[in-house]
C-alpha cells in the first residue's frame, strides 16, 4: 500500500501501472455476527461507533468488466448509517441474495460487509473486457451497480432487475483503502478538487440531479418554486444548488440559524427555520395536525409572494410527507427519494387526487445522469458541500454525526490520502482559485 501511495503522490499516477494489487487492505466493515447487537434499542439510540470497525480484509478477485481502485477519500451517506444500525433490514440479506446470482457474485456474500458508496482515487487494475479505463486513471465512482443482462435496464439502467447500490447492497465499498467497482461506475475526477472534495458529491449529487432535473423525475423548469427539505444537508445542499443553477426558486427548510446562513451563502433567499417556527406536523405518533400544514403553507406564500410549491424535494419521509402533499400547488409534483424519518408515509389523499398532484419516486441515478451531474461539478456549476473530514479509523464517529444530524452538507473520510488538501491537478489551480469561496462555504460553520 505504501508503494501505491508513493506512486500516486509522485505527480504521475501512471506510475501505479505494474504495481501488484495488495492481497489485503483496510476497510470499514459491519460484522454479520453483530447484526443483532441493537435489538430492543430505539433507532435514535443506535450508535454506529459500536458497529463500524476498521478491519484488514482480503482483496476480492477481479472479474470481467470490473476495476479495483486505490481509494484516496470517501464520504458518509445515510445508507452507511442504515447499514451500521441494521435498519430497516440488515444489509447481509442483500449480500446473501446477490451471492446466489452467479459464481462471480458469491464473492460478495461474506461474514463482513465493507461499506461506503462514494470514492475518489486511482484505478489500480481492470478486469477482462474493460477498454475505457486503465491503471493510473484518476477517477470518482457513482454507486449504481447493474448487471444489464435483462432488457428492462436498457432504456434506463435504474430499471434493471439487478440494480443495486454499491457499498450498500453489494460488498467491497468505498470506505476503504481499495474498492471493487464495475467499470461503468467510473467517471473522471474533477481536476480542481482535492481528493476529499471530489469524493463528497457522488451519491447525493447524482440523486439530486435525477430527482429534480432529469426527465425521469422532477423535470424542473425555470421559475419553479421548489421546496427543499433539509436544504443544508447532504442531499438538500445539492438540490438547492440545482434549483438556483436551473433558474428555479428554492424554498429552503432548515433546523437552525447556522443552517439558514449556509443556504444564504449558496444564494437562496427564501428560508424557513422550522425550529424557530416550531412546526409540529404530528400531534402524537399516530395523528397529524392539518392546521400545522396550513400554517406552513401560509409561511411559504409569504415568502413566494402568494405562490404555492411546484415541486417538493422530499426525503425526510414520514415526518414531513403530509405537509409536503398539502403545500404543493394544484398539478404539482412531490418527488421522493428517501424516508430518513420513517417509511410509513401518511397524507390526506383528498389534497392529492382532487388537486391532480403527483407523487414521483426517484432512486439514485443512471450512468448518464451521474455523468452529467459529475460534469457540472467539473465545470464549477455545482460545488462540493464538504464540511468536515475524518480519518478512516474515525468513520464510526462520522456516521454518528450523520445519524444525529450534527453535520452540515457532507462528511468526508480520508482513506489512503495522508492529509487533506491533496489531489488537485496543478493545471487546474487557477480554475480552482476562482471557485474557492464556493468550494469552502460549508467549512467551519
Amino acid at each position: 500500500m505504501k508503494d501505491i501511495l508513493e506512486a500516486i503522490q509522485s505527480g504521475d499516477t501512471s506510475a501505479v501501472q505494474g504495481l501488484k494489487v495488495p492481497e489485503s487492505y483496510r476497510g470499514v466493515v459491519v460484522r454479520k455476527d453483530e447484526q443483532g447487537m441493537f435489538e430492543g434499542v430505539a433507532t435514535r439510540d443506535k450508535d454506529p461507533r459500536k458497529s463500524l470497525h476498521v478491519d484488514e480484509v482480503a482483496t476480492p478477485e477481479l472479474g470481467p468488466g470490473e476495476a479495483i481502485v486505490a481509494v484516496m477519500a470517501s464520504s458518509v451517506n445515510f445508507n452507511t448509517v442504515w447499514t451500521s444500525i441494521f435498519e430497516p433490514v440488515s444489509t447481509f440479506g442483500f449480500l446473501e441474495r446477490y451471492g446466489r446470482l452467479s459464481e462471480l457474485t458469491k464473492r460478495h456474500d461474506l461474514p463482513y460487509h465493507v461499506v461506503g458508496s462514494d470514492l475518489s482515487g486511482v484505478v489500480l487494475a481492470v478486469g477482462p473486457g474493460v477498454t475505457k479505463w486503465k491503471a493510473g486513471d484518476v477517477v470518482v465512482a457513482h454507486c449504481l451497480s447493474v448487471e444489464l443482462e435483462d432488457h428492462q435496464g436498457h432504456d434506463d439502467s435504474m430499471m434493471d432487475p439487478q440494480q443495486r447500490i454499491w457499498g450498500f447492497e453489494t460488498n467491497f465499498g468505498g470506505l476503504a483503502e481499495l474498492a471493487l467497482v464495475k467499470a461503468n461506475q467510473l467517471m473522471p475526477k474533477p481536476a480542481h478538487l482535492t481528493w476529499e472534495e471530489a469524493a463528497a458529491p457522488g451519491l447525493v449529487n447524482s440523486t439530486a440531479y435525477r430527482q429534480l432535473v432529469s426527465k425521469n423525475a422532477g423535470q424542473m423548469k425555470q421559475g419553479d418554486n421548489v421546496l427543499v427539505w433539509g436544504a443544508s444537508g447532504g442531499l438538500g445542499s445539492y438540490a438547492t444548488q440545482y434549483v438556483l443553477n436551473g433558474g428555479g426558486q428554492p424554498v429552503c427548510v432548515v433546523s437552525s440559524p447556522e443552517k439558514a446562513e449556509i443556504c444564504r451563502r449558496m444564494g437562496a433567499e427564501m428560508i424557513i427555520d422550522r425550529s424557530a417556527e416550531q412546526y409540529r406536523f404530528w400531534k402524537d405518533e399516530n395523528t397529524q395536525d392539518p392546521k400545522e400544514w396550513q400554517r406552513f403553507g401560509k409561511k411559504i406564500r409569504e415568502l413566494t409572494g402568494g405562490e404555492d410549491i411546484d415541486i417538493v424535494f422530499e426525503h425526510p419521509g414520514r415526518e414531513t410527507f403530509g405537509a409536503s402533499v398539502y403545500v404543493t400547488r394544484k398539478g404539482g409534483v412531490i418527488t421522493t427519494c428517501a424516508s430518513t424519518s420513517g417509511y410509513m408515509h401518511q397524507y390526506d389523499n383528498r389534497y392529492l387526487w382532487m388537486n391532480l398532484k403527483r407523487i414521483v419516486s426517484s432512486h439514485f441515478a443512471n450512468y448518464r445522469e451521474s455523468w452529467e451531474a459529475n460534469r457540472l461539478i467539473a465545470k464549477g456549476k455545482i460545488h462540493p458541500t464538504l464540511s468536515k473530514t475524518y480519518a478512516l479509523e474515525d468513520t464510526g464517529q462520522a456516521a454518528y454525526d450523520v445519524h444525529k444530524n450534527l453535520h452540515q452538507g457532507k462528511v468526508g473520510v480520508l482513506c489512503l490520502a495522508p492529509e487533506e488538501g491533496l489531489g488537485v491537478d496543478p493545471a487546474a489551480q487557477e480554475f480552482r482559485a476562482t471557485h474557492l469561496e464556493a468550494i469552502n462555504r460549508f467549512r467551519d460553520v
